[in-house]
């Protein structure tokens, strides 16, 4: 087990190295970062005075392990449109995302698991057949397109929710938080449900299928001749069968929650670091877009590790393998 993890862990730092290296080109290709740092009146030696003070005038790959070791202390130099360190941009714009990601996870998985252990327990019924049809709407319909329906609806026409920010928040020293007021719940429910209804009815539709094909097994069949109620083989057997691949799935989407905010919070002005992203490829602003790309890869590669983890705590046949 313990070998296991080490595997893992040394698998997960290459690819934190090689997006590095990804996000280090962006400096290397994307235009010259003195350009974006001083005006047209600055002279040409103290445009060289800067790049010397900045090190670019050595050699590629001195400049690359400058890069990871800062990325390792999370810094990243100075936002070219904002001129703050981009470290303090991400420390103020991440509990917003984080938060969000959190309640659009728990609204998806708390929901999407068991409507998808119902309508493959009950196919026949006509609300699991209401459930797959909603499933299909929600899994077709995009992701902007449900949160500007959701504003028409219950921001414009009922005026029940804001329509955006994120509402007031307490200052918790290092972190900002909007779930302990009321304009602050307010403010997340649309965008929490604009994140979720993909994921949601993407595990629905996900945990039926397979649902129903560890059901047609021979040990279930065989659970059944035993005289197991159907209560143990369901939640006992099936169902436990059923969260090994969907698993790998789930913790994808996940992470894809985090990744791909970058829309719902475009739509609801969200303060988060999706928008955060969004503003900075609009000015070319490049050492927020590296930060925002290690970052993202960090939370895929943390996710992938768990769930890794979370298969041989699951399948006894991959802890004897391992």
């Amino acid at each position: 087990m313990l070998l296991y993890i080490i595997r893992r862990l040394v698998q997960s730092v290459l690819v934190m190295l090689t997006v590095a290296l990804i996000a280090f080109t962006l400096f290397q290709f994307v235009g010259d970062p003195i350009n974006n740092m001083v005006d047209q009146d600055t002279t040409l030696a103290e445009r060289e005075r800067i790049r010397k003070e900045l090190g670019l005038d050595d050699p590629v790959i001195v400049q690359f392990w400058r890069f990871v070791e800062n990325a390792a202390r999370g810094e990243f130099g100075v936002s070219y449109r904002l001129k703050k360190p981009v470290a303090e941009l991400i420390a103020e714009r991440f509990p917003a995302t984080l938060e969000l990601s959190i309640i659009s996870a728990i609204l998806a998985l708390g929901i999407g698991i068991p409507m998808g252990v119902y309508t493959a327990l009950n196919r026949e019924r006509w609300t699991a057949k209401l459930f797959m049809t909603l499933s299909l709407i929600g899994v077709s319909l995009p992701t902007f397109l449900i949160g500007i329906f959701l504003i028409l609806i219950f921001g414009v026409q009922l005026r029940w929710l804001p329509t955006f920010g994120r509402g007031e928040v307490v200052d918790l020293g290092w972190w900002t938080t909007g779930l302990l007021t009321a304009s602050g719940l307010k403010s997340l429910i649309m965008p929490s449900i604009t994140l979720a209804v993909f994921q949601m009815t993407l595990i629905v539709r996900l945990v039926r299928a397979e649902m129903l094909e560890v059901l047609r097994t021979d040990y279930i069949r065989f659970a059944r001749a035993r005289g197991l109620k159907d209560r143990a083989i369901h939640f006992g057997h099936a169902l436990k069968n059923t969260l090994v691949p969907v698993i790998t799935i789930i913790g994808l989407q996940v992470g894809a929650i985090i990744a791909f905010a970058i829309i719902t919070e475009s739509v609801f002005q969200w303060p988060g670091m999706g928008l955060l992203f969004v503003q900075a490829i609009s000015e070319v602003d490049i050492p927020v877009m590296a930060a925002y790309l290690m970052l993202i890869a960090f939370v895929f590669v943390v996710i992938n590790l768990v769930v890794d983890i979370l298969y041989v705590v699951i399948d006894p046949r991959l802890r004897t393998e391992s």
